[in-house]
């Protein structure tokens, strides 16, 4: 898959306008699809309150606005190198120095099936300088009148790869995060994660941490219940107008502090479920 140097996978800071929008619904539940913007979830609507900070609010920045997947790695990649079955890898840099979140946050997904109320997209990764490993990226967006459940998912394809999955929304600022971690990755003078992990500190934070439990989000009036099927989660709370939580199957930088080799074929998934009731 050849891409286009102009697309904004070189630079996570330029503009990505949403293009159209699909919108989805169950019950008190609205979700807006923008699968031209990084097959990201351009907008969730609760009983009429707003969740995402939207494509303005963001600045039109690829990195800041919106649910995006990031696929196949989350979060940064130290200088955008990395080793794998004893070769040396250089990613292009479109965060500062380092690779950022994968690409496909920024290239145009294919919708493969669209009802009411759930979707499904699709992404033939690059074979090439951006990514050079090839495979198939797929994810499922299921609504219920209270819930929705993400599912991102990769597969190898002809050859061995490494891969980290993640989800990072951009939540318009809570009047309450409920999150209380045992540990963390300390952070390095390049703002990289590193080892050996450490207990959590108070925040603001910037980071990732090893938690088993939901995390809870309260705004006008409503309780958000976010939950996964992996213990890595990074919180960036530092912005006065956002709050990220994002799940991971593993840590940023992650090739290099917790290497995951898949086979060809081998295939991964992250479930991301998202609970809503009225704050008590």
């Amino acid at each position: 898959m050849a891409t286009d140097s102009a697309l904004p996978i070189d630079d996570a800071q330029a503009p990505l306008p949403a293009g159209r929008l699909y919108w989805l619904r169950a019950g008190r539940l609205e979700v807006a699809l923008a699968p031209e913007a990084g097959g990201r979830i351009a907008q969730i609507r609760y009983d009429g309150a707003e969740w995402l900070v939207d494509e303005q609010a963001g600045g039109a920045a690829t990195i800041a606005w919106g649910c995006y997947p990031m696929v196949p790695w989350a979060g940064r990649i130290r200088h955008g190198r990395f080793s794998f079955d004893g070769k040396t890898y250089a990613l292009p840099t479109n965060f500062g120095e380092h690779a950022i979140h994968g690409v496909g946050f920024a290239l145009p997904w294919k919708i493969d099936s669209l009802d009411t109320d759930s979707a499904t997209l699709s992404l033939k990764l690059p074979e090439d300088g951006y990514w050079p490993f090839g495979g198939k990226a797929t994810q499922h967006i299921q609504l219920t009148p209270h819930g929705l459940v993400l599912r991102l998912a990769v597969q190898a394809g002809t050859q061995p790869m490494p891969a980290v999955l993640g989800w990072h929304p951009w939540f318009r600022k809570p009047d309450e995060l409920l999150f209380a971690p045992e540990v963390m990755y300390p952070r390095d003078e390049e703002g990289i994660a590193k080892l050996p992990l450490v207990s959590a500190s108070a925040g603001p934070w910037d980071d990732c941490f090893i938690n088993q439990k939901d995390i809870t989000l309260l705004c006008a009036g409503q309780r958000l219940r976010l939950r996964a099927n992996t213990n890595h989660w990074v919180v960036y709370d530092a912005a006065p107008h956002a709050t990220c939580v994002e799940p991971q199957t593993g840590p940023p930088d992650g090739f290099t502090l917790a290497p995951n080799r898949m086979e060809a074929g081998e295939r991964l998934e992250l479930a991301f479920e998202l609970e809503w009731n009225t704050a008590r």
